[in-house]
């Protein structure tokens, strides 16, 4: 008998939305989005916002960029020559900040912004004290530099992520498929966005609904 051809799933781009009213709020995150709400007023005019993958750093940072008028680098992008045109406006976001790190660069832009009474903003998931800093200057300066971390995600705030990721997806999940990925994923926020998208990508290539009876297909064992 001729087989069906299997539907394939396409790899669609699914914008994840970094509006403010957007942000879950929760006791993991309630230190940073404060410190983000208090800017200008800030202990320091250099902050380092520090927390694991998918926890909301750039979220956060697309927060107080909005608001601060700053603009966003990566750490990768970060060099000696793009530090004054980076910093025009007055503020400046470096995401993932240990990442490649230039330390001259680094150095010279925390020097650059304290003289200009510019605002940084770096995010990064460990603290600066752990990155692979070589320069003793540069390591004395991000030692002084206040930290705020977001921290790991309790259940409601799990449940709450799931709920925005499929909603960011336009995926239809009911209560019975929320409640089962909560109790057959790792407890972190990588894990919840994983599930959400194999659950989303798996319901395609099958041409089903995304249920529990296929969420028990894929995560029974994950747990």
């Amino acid at each position: 008998m001729p087989s069906h051809p299997r539907q394939l799933a396409l790899a669609l781009d699914h914008s994840e939305s970094y509006a403010r009213e957007d942000f879950l709020c929760g006791s993991c995150n309630e230190a940073a989005l404060g410190l983000i709400n208090r800017w200008p007023d800030w202990p320091a005019s250099a902050i380092a916002l520090i927390g694991p993958e998918g926890a909301g750093k750039t979220h956060l940072a697309t927060m107080w960029a909005a608001a601060a008028g700053a603009r966003v680098v990566s750490g990768h992008a970060l060099s000696e020559d793009g530090l004054r045109p980076a910093l025009a406006t007055g503020a400046l976001v470096v995401e993932d900040a240990a990442a490649s790190i230039d330390e001259p660069a680094l150095f010279h832009l925390i020097n650059l912004a304290r003289d200009e009474r510019a605002y940084l903003l770096l995010t990064a998931r460990t603290t600066p004290s752990r990155w692979p800093i070589v320069i003793p200057d540069v390591a004395s300066r991000l030692r002084a530099m206040p930290v705020v971390t977001l921290e790991a995600p309790d259940d409601t705030m799990l449940r709450a992520l799931i709920v925005k990721l499929a909603t960011d997806r336009q995926l239809a999940l009911d209560e019975t498929v929320v409640s089962y990925l909560l109790t057959h994923i790792e407890r972190s926020f990588a894990a919840a966005r994983a599930a959400v998208i194999a659950l989303d990508n798996e319901a395609l290539r099958q041409n089903r609904p995304p249920t529990r009876v296929l969420a028990a297909e894929m995560f029974r064992d994950k747990a």
